[in-house]
C-alpha cells in the first residue's frame, strides 16, 4: 500500500515539475511582452498604427476607421479589438461581408508581440512571424473580399448578436489584476493539458489520435510527433500549443522542421473555439472565419513544407 502511495506521489510530483518547467518558460516570454505592449498602448502607438493601416482597409472593402480595430488586435488581443470595434463603428452600417473580412483579418493577425515572442522562443524568427501573420491576414481578407464581391454574397446589413456595455478605460491596477488572473489560469490549463496527454498515452488513445491526424499531418509536412501540440494549439490557442512544443523541442522529441511547420500552421489557424465564437458574436459568417481560414492555413503550410530545404530544414 505504501509503495503504491509512494509511486502515486512521485507521479504527481513529476507532473507538477513538468508543468512548472513549461509554465516558467512561458512566463519568461509573456511577462516582458505584456509589459511592452502596455507601454506601447499608453504611448499611443495603436492609434498611430491605425492611421497607417487605414488606407489598406479600403483595399479590403472596409471603412478606413476600422484600421484602428486591426491595430488594436495586432498589438493587444481580440477582446480589446472588439471593444474598439464597438467604439469606432457607432452608427456606421456594415454588411456581413465586411464583418467577416474584418474578422478574418483579426483572427490571423492578432497578439503579435506576445504570440510572436512565443514563436521566437520555439524557433520561428520575428520576420517570419510578421510575414506569416500580417501578410497572411491581409491575403486571406483580400481573397474573401474578392470572392464575396464577385459573387455578391453576404451583402445584407449585419445584425450584431451581442453588444457590450461600453465603460471607461480600465485603470493600470485593473489591467494588472486581469493579467495576473490570466497568468494564474495559464498554469492550471497547462497542468490539465499535461495530465490529459499522460492519460491519453496510458490508455493507448494517443496512438489512435495520431493515426487519425496522419493524412492531414502528411499534407502539412509535419511529423506524427507534433500531433498533440498541433491539436492543442489548434483548439485552445498558440501559447498553450507552443509552450508544450518548446518543451518537446528541448527534450529532443520534435525536430526543428516539425516545430517550425506546426507553428506556421498554428500561426494562421489557432484557438478555433474561443476566437471563432468571439468573431461570430459580431455577426460574421462562420464559413469565412473558420472553414476558409482552416483551408488557407492548410494550403499555406503545405506550400511552406515543400519550400527548398534551406528554408525549412531538419536541423
Amino acid at each position: 500500500m505504501r509503495i503504491k502511495i509512494y509511486h502515486l506521489l512521485a507521479g504527481v510530483i513529476c507532473l507538477l515539475q513538468d508543468a512548472l518547467r513549461v509554465y516558467v518558460t512561458l512566463l519568461k516570454i509573456l511577462i516582458p511582452a505584456l509589459l511592452i505592449v502596455k507601454g506601447l498602448e499608453l504611448l499611443g502607438v495603436i492609434g498611430w498604427l491605425g492611421t497607417v493601416l487605414a488606407p489598406l482597409m479600403s483595399v479590403l472593402g472596409l471603412p478606413e476607421q476600422l484600421g484602428v480595430v486591426w491595430a488594436a488586435a495586432l498589438f493587444t488581443n481580440l477582446y480589446t479589438a472588439i471593444a474598439v470595434f464597438f467604439q469606432v463603428v457607432g452608427e456606421t452600417p456594415l454588411s456581413v461581408e465586411q464583418v467577416t473580412v474584418l474578422g478574418a483579418l483579426m483572427l490571423v493577425g492578432h497578439s503579435f508581440p506576445v504570440e510572436g515572442a512565443v514563436a521566437k522562443r520555439a524557433g520561428v524568427p520575428w520576420w517570419a512571424t510578421l510575414v506569416l501573420r500580417v501578410g497572411g491576414a491581409l491575403l486571406l481578407a483580400w481573397l474573401l473580399h474578392c470572392f464575396y464581391a464577385y459573387f455578391g454574397l453576404l451583402q445584407a446589413p449585419v445584425e450584431l448578436v451581442w453588444q457590450p456595455h461600453l465603460s471607461t478605460a480600465p485603470t493600470l491596477s485593473s489591467w494588472a489584476i486581469a493579467q495576473l488572473e490570466t497568468i494564474a489560469l495559464i498554469f492550471v490549463i497547462i497542468l490539465a493539458l499535461i495530465v490529459l496527454l499522460k492519460l491519453l498515452k496510458r490508455l493507448g488513445l494517443e496512438r489512435w489520435i495520431h493515426l487519425g491526424l496522419l493524412p492531414l499531418l502528411k499534407l502539412l509536412g509535419i511529423g506524427r510527433s507534433a500531433a498533440n501540440v498541433t491539436v492543442i494549439g489548434f483548439t485552445l490557442g498558440l501559447s498553450y500549443g507552443a509552450g508544450l512544443l518548446i518543451r518537446d523541442v528541448q527534450n529532443g522529441v520534435l525536430s526543428k522542421r516539425d516545430s517550425t511547420l506546426a507553428l506556421c500552421f498554428l500561426g494562421l489557424c489557432h484557438s478555433v473555439i474561443e476566437d471563432t465564437l468571439l468573431i461570430l458574436m459580431l455577426g460574421a459568417d462562420i464559413a469565412g472565419i473558420l472553414w476558409a481560414r482552416l483551408l488557407f492555413a492548410i494550403i499555406v503550410t503545405a506550400m511552406i513544407a515543400r519550400w527548398p530545404k534551406t528554408t525549412v530544414n531538419n536541423k
